[in-house]
C-alpha cells in the first residue's frame, strides 16, 4: 500500500551495503549517515504500517488517536484549548480544527467557548472518546512494546536517550 513514505516497501539491502555501493560509485560522497538514516526510515515505515493496522482493527485513525491521546494525557477534566492542542500535536490550527470536527461528529469530543471571556475554544473528551482512548492506547502501546522487546531494558534506555539527542540536534539544524 503506497502511503507517501519515502520507502513504500523497505529495501532488503542492509544499509552498510548501500553505503559501500555509494562509496564505490561516487568516491568522496559522504555516506556516514546512511547506516543511521536508512534504518530510521525503515523503522518509521514499519512502525507506522503496524500502528495503522492496529488502529484499523480498533476502528480509529492515527489523527484521531493523536487528538484523543493528547486530551487524555492532559488529565481530568480532559480538555484543552484548540491552541494548546495544536501545539501539543505539532499540527497547524487548520489541521487541528479538521481533527476536532471529525472527532466531534463521531461523538468523541465536544467543543465550547472558554468561560474566561477570551475567544479561546475548549475541546473535551466525551465519555465515548474516553472509552475509545482507554481501549486503544493499551492495544497500541502493548503492540509497540512487543516490537521493541528484543532490546534489553538497558539497551532501550540507551537507545531512547541517543534518539532524543539526535532528534534535538536535527531539530536545531533544520529550524
Amino acid at each position: 500500500m503506497a502511503d507517501n513514505y519515502p520507502l513504500d516497501s523497505p529495501s532488503p539491502y542492509p544499509a552498510a551495503e548501500i553505503a559501500r555501493a555509494w562509496q564505490r560509485e561516487r568516491p568522496g560522497t559522504p555516506t556516514d549517515s546512511i547506516e543511521i538514516v536508512t534504518p530510521l526510515w525503515r523503522l518509521a515505515k514499519l512502525f507506522a504500517d503496524d500502528r495503522r493496522r492496529v488502529l484499523a482493527a480498533a476502528g480509529v485513525d492515527p489523527a484521531t488517536l493523536d487528538l484523543l491521546s493528547v486530551l487524555r494525557r492532559a488529565g481530568s477534566p480532559y480538555e484543552l484549548t484548540t491552541r494548546e492542542l495544536s501545539r501539543r500535536t505539532l499540527v497547524t490550527a487548520g489541521a487541528i480544527s479538521q481533527r476536532i470536527t471529525r472527532a466531534e461528529s463521531s461523538g468523541l469530543v465536544t467543543r465550547r467557548a472558554a468561560d474566561d471571556g477570551t475567544r479561546a475554544v475548549l475541546v473535551a473528551l466525551t465519555p465515548a472518546g474516553h472509552a475509545l482512548i482507554e481501549r486503544t492506547v493499551d492495544q497500541v502501546l502493548t503492540r509497540e512494546s512487543e516490537l521493541v522487546a528484543s532490546l534489553s531494558p538497558t539497551a532501550r534506555t540507551r537507545l531512547a536517550h541517543q534518539l532524543q539527542t539526535l532528534l534535538n540536534e536535527v531539530t536545531k539544524a533544520t529550524s
